[in-house]
């Protein structure tokens, strides 16, 4: 290439591409697995219809991944097809087996109240009945006054967890070193000098 050469202007006209309008993009609608999005109420919990039975049941307080999979083998239902996709009479059975799952054979291990108190039975708690029976059982402990009860008081860690570095919710700042500790307690312990009274003449 010669120096100080310049590159040819391309010609104006038919060489020049002519600048096509952008067409407008429709939104397509909010669709997974051609099933319309759709909110699903099961033991008065709103579930989204478009994702799997299993992965939707764990979205209710008190169902686990190992529980929502027993419960999906229990009722004879698909695990992964999708919680829209179900008629009533499946939903009905979903719920049947989630208020009582020992009925059909669900393991009392896997339940999340085994011999309650009041009843002796083992029972599977969901959503604000699990709330009300937990403050239940705190309020228990405080009005027997036991250890448990005091702990729960004052805010404090029921199981024996160290408070040193956690849980601190007095006024206490920082965390004093014990190589500072014996010369803090060393300067506590030296009184100052009495001032001498005066002498009588």
């Amino acid at each position: 290439m010669v120096m100080g050469s310049r590159k040819p202007k391309a010609k104006e006209g038919k060489d020049q591409k002519e600048e096509k309008p952008k067409k407008e993009e429709k939104k397509k609608p909010d669709v997974r697995h051609n099933i319309p999005l759709q909110i699903i109420r099961v033991v008065g919990t709103d579930l989204d219809g478009g994702k799997p039975v299993y992965r939707a049941l764990m979205k209710i307080k008190g169902i686990s991944f190992h529980m929502s999979n027993a419960i999906c083998l229990v009722s004879k239902i698909d695990p992964r097809a999708k919680l829209g996709a179900l008629s009533e009479s499946d939903i009905k059975v979903l719920e049947d087996v989630i208020r009582s799952p020992i009925k059909f054979g669900i393991p009392s291990f896997m339940v999340n109240r085994q011999r309650d108190p009041a009843t002796g039975d083992n029972v599977h708690l969901t959503s604000s009945d699990l709330d009300i029976s937990k403050r239940f059982d705190v309020q228990k402990y405080i009005d027997l006054r036991t250890y448990r009860g005091w702990r729960h008081m004052f805010g404090q860690p029921v199981r024996g967890q160290r408070t040193r570095s956690t849980f601190r919710t007095g006024t206490s700042v920082g965390v004093v070193k014990k190589s500072v500790k014996p010369q803090a307690a060393g300067a506590v312990a030296a009184p100052a000098p009495a001032a001498k009274a005066p002498e009588k003449k």
